[in-house]
C-alpha cells in the first residue's frame, strides 16, 4: 500500500549546502503477507561515505567521497537482536539494485509480464506478499554511479569503478548501517545477483577481515564467482564446455529436441560437457577424423545447431553467437539473460544479435514503476536520472587487482567459510540463463577449498527460467519461499 505518512523529509540538493549530507526520508506502510498484516518503515535516500584523510602523517578529518543511495525496510515492533537483516544489490557491474528490489525481495514489485504475456505500458506496481520482509529487514544498495549514487563534487567516479574500491565502498555502507541502527547482534545476510554474487563473496571475506563483521549467510542469485568460467577468451576453453548444458536447455525450450524429456536432454548435455567435449577440445588436431565427426554430431544435436556450423567454429560455440544462430532459420534471436525470450532480427546475416529481448522486454516496466514508486510512495525526490544499468560503468570497470591471473573470488569465499564455519551459502540458478550458466556455477562450487564437513553449508536451487528467474511467476513464488527458508534456517535465533 502507498505510504500512510511521510516524516523527516530533508531539504535536498539545496544550493546553500557547502558539504553533502544524508538526505534520508522516512515513510510508514502496511502490507498483507503470510496471512498477517505487516507494518513496516521505509527509509530512502543517500548516505555520505567519508574517508579518513592523512597529509604528511597528520589527520585532517573525514572527507566526503560519495553519496550512496539506499532503500531500507524494517518491520515495526520487531526485536533487533533476533530480527535478520539482508543487504541486497545487483551486479553488472554498473547495475542498480532495482531488479532484486522490485523483482522478488521488496514489499512492492514491478509487474513486467513474461515471455508469453509481456505487460504493456504504462505498467503496474503491486504489493508483493512473498516479500522477504516477512522474515528479514531489507537494505537495498546502489553502488556508486548506479541508481542515484554519485561521487561528490571534486571526486572522480572512476575511483569506485573497480573490484576492490567497489567492495570497500559497499562494505562501508553495510558497516555504517549496521552501526547506526544498532544491528551488530542481528543475523546478517548479503544477497547479490550476477556480478553481485562475486561482490557478495568478496564482501564476506572483506567484512570479516576489516571489521570483524561475520555474516550468517550469502544469497547468490545467478552466480558467477570465477569470470574465467564465462569469458570466451583466447586460450580459455572452459566456457565452451560449461555453456553446453544451457545451450541444450534453450534448444529444448524452442523445440529443437522434439518430444525428448527436458531432464534427459540436460543430463546428456552435462555428461558430455564434463567428459567428452573437454577431452576433444584438448586433443585439437590430434583427434582422428572419426572422433571429430562424432563430437561434431553430438554437439550439434545437443545444441540444436547444424553440424556444418559446429564444424566451422571448431567445436567452440561462443554464447552470443549461439543466441544469434539458434533460430536464424526463423528470423529470430534468443535472449542472453533468458533464452526463453525471442525477438525478430532485422539483419539475418549478423553474427551477434542486435538486441537482447530478455532485457528490452522488461526494463520499461522496472524503470516506470521505480521512478513512480520512489517519489510517489517512498517520498524521495531527486532530479538526477535513476541509472538502472550503466553500460559506461560496465565498459570502464577495472580488474587491475587480478592482473596476470583470473578474476575469481573462489579463494575469498573459501577463506571466509573456513574462518566462519557457520557461514551458509544459497545459490539460485536458472536453466535458461545464458549469462551465468548453472553448470559453470556448479563447476566453481566444486572448487571451493573447504573441509568436507562444510560442503553441506552450500545449497543450490534451480528454476525453469533465466538470469532474473523471478520474471517467471511460478519461479518467483518458489524462489521467494526458498530464500525465506534459507534465512530462517541460517539465522541461529
Amino acid at each position: 500500500m502507498p505510504a500512510e505518512n511521510t516524516e523527516d523529509k530533508a531539504e535536498q540538493n539545496s544550493p546553500k549546502d557547502t558539504e553533502p549530507r544524508d538526505d534520508l526520508v522516512t515513510t510508514h506502510h502496511t502490507l498483507s503477507a503470510g496471512g498477517r498484516e505487516l507494518a513496516y518503515t521505509a527509509s530512502t535516500g543517500r548516505i555520505v561515505l567519508r574517508k579518513e584523510v592523512l597529509t604528511d602523517g597528520a589527520f585532517e578529518g573525514h572527507k566526503p567521497k560519495a553519496e550512496v543511495f539506499v532503500t531500507t525496510y524494517t518491520l515495526d515492533g520487531a526485536d533487533p537482536g533476533s530480527r535478520p537483516v539482508t543487504f541486497a544489490f545487483n551486479g553488472g557491474p554498473g547495475s542498480s539494485s532495482i531488479w532484486l528490489h522490485l523483482g522478488v525481495l521488496g514489499p512492492r514489485r514491478a509487474v513486467s509480464g513474461d515471455v508469453d504475456a509481456p505487460e504493456p505500458p504504462p505498467y503496474r506496481l503491486e504489493d508483493n506478499p512473498e516479500t522477504l520482509l516477512t522474515h528479514s529487514d531489507l537494505v537495498f544498495i546502489d553502488p556508486v554511479s548506479t541508481g542515484y549514487s554519485r561521487a561528490v563534487a571534486g571526486e572522480k567516479p572512476k575511483e569506485y569503478h573497480g573490484f576492490t574500491p567497489d567492495v570497500e565502498a559497499v562494505g562501508e555502507v553495510i558497516r555504517l548501517w549496521t552501526s547506526r541502527n544498532g544491528r551488530w547482534l542481528s543475523p546478517k545476510f548479503v544477497a547479490g545477483e550476477s556480478y553481485g554474487t562475486l561482490r557478495a563473496a568478496a564482501l564476506a571475506s572483506h567484512l570479516q577481515d576489516r571489521h570483524g563483521l561475520y555474516l550468517n549467510g550469502l544469497l547468490l542469485i545467478s552466480s558467477v564467482l570465477d569470470m574465467g568460467t564465462i569469458r570466451f577468451t583466447e586460450g580459455n576453453d572452459l566456457p565452451y564446455s560449461l555453456f553446453v548444458p544451457t545451450y541444450a536447455a534453450i534448444a529444448h525450450y524452442h523445440g529443437k529436441h522434439g518430444d525428448r524429456p527436458f531432464d534427459e536432454v540436460l543430463a546428456e548435455a552435462e555428461e558430455f560437457a564434463s567428459r567428452d567435449l573437454p577431452w576433444a577440445l584438448r586433443r585439437g588436431s590430434r583427434l582422428s577424423a572419426d572422433e571429430r565427426a562424432d563430437v561434431v554430431a553430438r554437439l550439434a544435436r545437443l545444441t540444436g545447431l547444424s553440424e556444418s556450423y559446429v564444424d566451422r567454429v571448431n567445436l567452440r560455440i561462443e554464447h552470443v553467437r549461439f543466441f544469434t544462430e539458434l533460430l536464424r532459420d526463423r528470423g529470430l534471436t534468443t535472449g542472453r539473460m533468458d533464452g526463453r525470450f525471442t525477438t525478430w532480427e532485422p539483419d539475418g546475416g549478423r553474427e551477434q544479435m542486435s538486441d537482447d529481448a530478455s532485457i528490452s522486454r522488461i526494463i520499461g516496466a522496472y524503470s516506470a514503476t521505480f521512478n513512480h514508486y520512489v517519489r510517489g510512495e517512498l517520498g524521495y525526490a531527486n532530479d538526477l536520472p535513476y541509472e538502472i544499468l550503466s553500460l559506461d560503468v560496465n565498459r570502464a570497470w577495472s580488474y587491475s587487482d587480478f592482473e596476470g591471473r583470473p578474476v575469481s573470488v573462489v579463494d575469498d569465499l573459501s577463506a571466509a567459510m573456513r574462518a566462519n564455519p557457520h557461514l551458509r551459502v544459497h545459490v539460485a540458478l536458472g536453466y535458461y540463463d545464458g549469462a551465468t550458466p548453472h553448470y559453470a556455477a556448479e563447476h566453481v562450487l566444486a572448487q571451493l577449498q573447504i573441509p568436507e564437513e562444510l560442503r553441506s553449508n552450500v545449497d543450490t536451487a534451480y528454476y525453469p527460467a533465466g538470469h532474473m528467474m523471478y520474471v517467471h511467476d511460478e519461479s518467483r513464488v518458489r524462489q521467494a519461499r526458498d530464500l525465506a527458508e534459507f534465512v530462517l534456517n541460517s539465522s541461529n535465533r
